[in-house]
């Protein structure tokens, strides 16, 4: 999957690493402001089993 993403990149070397680095932090950034926070409520974080 990564070679097929990496000969689809346009442009030189510099060029593809640089857009992939930023194809990282787009997805990076999609999944903490927006999947995480959606998804948060329905994890039990909350539901704590073990008494003192």
């Amino acid at each position: 999957m990564y070679t097929w993403i990496w000969r689809h990149l346009p442009g030189p070397i510099p060029a593809k690493a640089l857009v992939a680095l930023v194809l990282v932090l787009a997805v990076s950034a999609l999944l903490l402001f927006v999947v995480f926070p959606q998804v948060e409520p329905l994890l039990p974080f909350t539901d704590v089993t073990v008494t003192p």
